[in-house]
């Protein structure tokens, strides 16, 4: 199969801007689909057309451009995309992952189906569409129990760890009622995830299992690789074969576990794009997981996910305050930051700061794990100083 040279992305944030500077590394044009100039990407990219992710008609002029369209998040309309392709006909508009594997993996409801269907361990749940259906979940469940979104969330939004029948009914009135799902709490010691990379012809990659911090449901660091028994990173990998295989899945996708104390491992979620979880590989292994998306989208033989030093950690440097611009203040903890060995920055040059809101990250590489936590602790005690 001769290469795709032209690719468009869906989305123009932050994984939309790592995979153009990955483009021209590996000698792909790169076009995306952007809400407005103000988007992490657009400066990279070789092309921009602008529209909101769910916006079909700007994806059809996207297609113009493009021989192969993927996704930067989940937001899109799978009935508009869908229309896309049978407009096209002959001419054979490609999106990878395909939208059959997004209907599954864009709805959470959708996800858990497929793991009860295919014995993959995930925990119990119900869905959620009236309020009898709610409180029928929580008699099944007890409390505490998780309520999320079936679509749309990200970050914490959109999920609501929920202790009693207040918060139940307080949760389903924030969503709106919209339909959700209710789920059983895991009572986790370790939460872990892994970026898998599976090819057009089946051919599947898988990056080294890693363990992820939380904070307020938001990923504050990453640690590569996990620290846990060579039998649980087993135990992940082949669960992850097994979803990226059974959803017939193309492309780059980051999934997350929970690991119990007595060593059981079920899923989460899966996420069909690239991974907040799998920024430590641009430094930390041969092939990022940007340039793993752009060989598989563009029909390349995958790349080599091996790490090029023994530990790598990356932590998310998380707005700390609420702002419409980016303070000085920022920039100076940046500096001080990037006077650390072995210390690879990020920055994303978003205009607006929130609390919690992603604005870069920071990589170490280091020989040992305690190293790479002693600088990431420092790291994070310059950045959350004030």
């Amino acid at each position: 199969m001769a290469t795709r040279q032209k690719i468009g992305v869906i989305g123009g944030g932050q994984l939309a801007w790592m995979m153009a500077i990955a483009a021209k590394h590996l000698g792909v044009e790169l076009a995306i689909q952007a809400a407005s100039s103000d988007d992490t990407a657009v400066n990279v990219a070789d092309r921009v057309i602008y529209g909101e992710v769910a916006d079909a008609s700007a994806t059809a002029k996207l297609a113009e451009y493009c021989q192969v369209i993927t996704f930067e998040n989940e937001f899109v309309d799978l009935v508009s995309l869908q229309k896309l392709i049978n407009q096209t006909g002959d001419r054979g508009l490609l999106f990878l992952p395909k939208l059959e594997t997004l209907a599954i993996s864009v709805d959470k409801l959708n996800q858990r189906q497929h793991f009860r269907d295919h014995q993959i361990p995930t925990p119990e749940f119900y869905s959620v569409d009236t309020e009898l259906e709610l409180l029928a979940s929580a008699d099944h469940l007890s409390y505490p129990l998780v309520l999320k979104a079936r679509r749309h969330g990200y970050d914490g939004k959109g999920t609501w760890v929920i202790g009693n029948e207040i918060e139940l009914r307080a949760a389903w009135e924030s969503m709106h009622k919209s339909p959700a799902i209710a789920e059983a709490f895991i009572p986790f010691e370790r939460e872990l995830a892994v970026i898998v990379a599976r090819s057009e012809s089946g051919e599947i990659v898988i990056y080294p299992v890693v363990e992820t911090l939380q904070t307020n449901q938001v990923c504050r660091r990453t640690i590569a690789p996990a620290r846990v028994d060579p039998k649980v990173r087993e135990k992940v990998e082949n669960i992850a074969k097994q979803i990226v295989t059974t959803l017939d899945a193309i492309g780059v996708f980051g999934i997350e576990f929970f690991l119990t104390a007595a060593g059981e491992v079920s899923v989460n979620e899966i996420a069909p794009r690239t991974h907040n979880s799998g920024h430590y590989t641009i430094e930390g292994c041969q092939t990022s997981q940007f340039e793993q998306l752009l060989r598989v989208v563009s029909g390349r033989q995958l790349g080599n996910v091996s790490m090029i030093e023994p530990v790598a950690v990356m932590v998310n440097l998380l707005g700390f305050e609420n702002a419409s611009g980016i303070d000085a203040d920022y920039l100076d903890k940046r500096k001080t930051i990037a006077s650390f060995p072995n210390t690879h920055i990020h920055w994303y040059n978003k205009t607006r700061s929130a609390i919690g809101r992603k604005l870069g990250h920071v990589t170490i590489l280091a020989e040992t794990h305690d190293i790479a936590i002693d600088i990431s602790d420092r790291i994070e005690h310059i950045w959350y100083s004030n």
